[in-house]
């Protein structure tokens, strides 16, 4: 199939028989709107990508593509829009919108693949990888929902996971590959860490990032911060998998300043707390309407 056949593959698969439909049923009355933290994106961003590499195949793909365009190391800004821009369309955009992404992203993943003689086998359009990508994903939002401002409800957990199959529907994964539940994906999440490891070329290239040394060296001042931050935010197993120390100490500092963060977010007006996915998609459509580059 093309990547155009399977951007727009909506209805379902006539030779395998597959559901490729590309939401998952979200509840009636579940408004995203209410989840979004610009503050806590930018915080937990940096754990997020580091959990996403820890599988090899995704660590070596991002390290070694050839998609200059993309690359965070040599145009961190733009890949940063391209990020932000990608999780504003996949929460906030409409069906068609998210479909336009789609065929945007599918031609960038198109030329990210494996070459002889790399460490790993990879390909960027393998719908398995993008799973764990997007797994990832939901996986930090609850994560730093609840560290900044406690447990979910029940009923607001469970819509908040099928909302969170948007993750991978706005990329290649098909709806009906989304564990059908919490406890589904809890076992696929299990099953899913034991694939977790981080080569040293792989961690290298992610402390880069994390110390923000692919930005201008102003920028080199956030790094020991985000270090902190990031250490915080990723659970041990990955944390253990980068050589991060961590002690009770710094976790009592982490607790405190989440538990801070979240009472200031929580005083702001929802669009303010929404920012920048909330900009980002005004930029999504601007562009869009203008003809100029998604990407």
């Amino acid at each position: 199939m093309t990547a155009d056949a399977t951007a727009d593959a909506t209805a379902g698969d006539a030779t395998t028989g597959r559901r490729t439909a590309r939401d998952v049923p979200v509840p009636a009355g579940f408004d995203i709107r209410g989840h979004l933290s610009g503050i806590g994106a930018h915080l937990a961003g940096p754990a997020n990508v580091v959990m996403q590499l820890a599988w090899p195949s995704v660590g070596y793909g991002v390290m070694n593509s050839r998609v200059d365009s993309g690359n965070a190391v040599k145009r961190p800004f733009k890949r940063g829009r391209t990020t932000f821009t990608y999780l504003a369309v996949a929460m906030l955009g409409t069906d068609e919108e998210r479909a336009a992404f789609r065929k945007e992203i599918n031609g960038a993943h198109a030329q990210v693949y494996s070459h002889e003689g790399e460490p790993v086998a990879y390909r960027a359009m393998d719908p398995r990888l993008q799973q764990w990508v997007a797994a990832c994903l939901y996986v930090g939002t609850v994560d730093m929902i609840e560290k900044m401002h406690g447990p979910l409800p029940e009923a607001e957990a469970d819509a908040l996971y099928a909302y969170g199959a948007r993750f991978g529907t706005t990329l290649q994964v098909a709806a009906a590959d989304w564990p059908a539940d919490r406890a589904a994906f809890a076992a696929y999440w299990e099953e899913s860490l034991a694939e977790v490891r981080i080569d040293a070329p792989v961690a290298a290239h992610l402390l880069h990032l994390v110390r923000f040394k692919n930005f201008p060296r102003p920028f080199h001042v956030l790094g020991p911060f985000f270090v902190f931050v990031t250490t915080g935010f990723l659970p041990p197993l990955f944390r253990e998998a980068m050589s991060l120390p961590w002690n009770d100490r710094q976790q009592r500092r982490f607790d405190r300043l989440m538990r801070l963060l979240g009472r200031f977010e929580a005083a702001l007006p929802r669009p303010v707390r929404s920012f920048p996915f909330n900009a980002y998609l005004l930029d999504f459509r601007l562009r869009r309407r203008l003809g100029r580059p998604i990407l």
